[in-house]
C-alpha cells in the first residue's frame, strides 16, 4: 500500500484510520511488545517519519487503539449482560451472573487485556501531556459507560461501582500478561508437570477475581 501526501483534513483522517487499522491487524498476530514503529511503518506503507506526522509515537497509536477496543467491547458487553443477568434474581445471584458474563467477555478479548497490561508501565511513558490528557478524558467517559452498565444490573453496589469497574479492567490487564505462557514456561511445565499447578486459564482467573471483587463491594444484609 502506498499513499500520496494527505492535504485535506479528510485525507488526514483517512490516513490516521489506516494507521490505526494496520496496528490493530498486527495486534491480532503479535503481542503489544512486538509492535514496533518500524514494523508498523512497513505494514502501512509509509516511512516512519510520515507515520509520526499523524501520531507522535508508537505508544500514542496504541493508546488510541485501547480506547477503540474498549468502546467496542462495552457495546458488546451491554448485549451480553442483558441476556446473561436475570433482573428478577436476588442481588448476590445477579452479582455472580454479572461477574460470569463480564469475565468471560473480557477474557475473549486478549488484545484488550494486553493493552491494559501495557497501559501504565509502557504506553503512557512516551507520550506528551496533551496525549495523556486526551486519553484520560476518553478513559473517564468509557468508565462512566461501564459503571452505568454494571449499576443497571447490580444497583446495590452504589458508589462503589466505578472502583469495581476500574479494578476489573486492571485485573484483565494483569492476568492477561500470563496468557499464553512463554515457551520457556511451557517447557518447564512439560518437564515437571507439578509446576503447572501455578498456571490458570484466563477465563477462570478472571471469573474468580471479578466475582470476588463484586461480592466484596456488595452490601450485606
Amino acid at each position: 500500500m502506498t499513499f500520496k501526501r494527505a492535504r485535506s483534513e479528510e485525507q488526514r483522517a483517512i490516513r490516521r484510520r489506516a494507521i490505526l487499522d494496520t496496528a490493530a491487524a498486527m495486534l491480532d498476530e503479535m503481542p503489544v511488545a512486538e509492535v514496533s514503529l518500524n514494523e508498523l511503518s512497513r505494514h502501512v506503507g509509509l516511512a516512519k517519519s510520515n507515520v509520526l506526522r499523524y501520531f507522535e509515537s508508537r505508544e500514542a497509536i496504541l493508546l488510541e487503539l485501547l480506547d477503540d477496543f474498549l468502546g467496542s467491547w462495552l457495546d458488546a458487553l451491554a448485549e451480553e449482560l442483558a441476556k446473561g443477568v436475570d433482573a428478577h434474581a436476588a442481588p448476590e445471584v445477579r452479582a455472580r451472573q454479572l461477574a460470569e458474563v463480564l469475565s468471560r467477555s473480557l477474557a475473549e478479548r486478549k488484545v484488550l487485556c494486553d493493552l491494559f497490561g501495557a497501559q501504565g508501565g509502557v504506553l503512557e511513558r512516551n507520550v506528551s501531556v496533551e496525549v495523556v490528557k486526551r486519553h484520560k478524558r476518553a478513559s473517564i467517559a468509557r468508565l462512566a459507560t461501564m459503571s452505568e452498565l454494571v449499576g443497571h444490573h447490580v444497583p446495590e453496589i452504589g458508589d462503589s461501582t466505578p472502583q469495581f469497574c476500574l479494578l476489573a479492567l486492571a485485573a484483565g490487564g494483569a492476568l492477561g500478561a500470563y496468557v499464553p505462557p512463554p515457551p520457556s514456561v511451557l517447557a518447564a511445565y512439560a518437564e515437571e508437570p507439578e509446576l503447572s499447578a501455578l498456571h490458570m486459564e484466563l477465563p477462570d482467573a478472571l471469573r474468580i477475581t471479578v466475582t470476588s471483587l463484586l461480592l466484596g463491594v456488595l452490601p450485606r444484609g
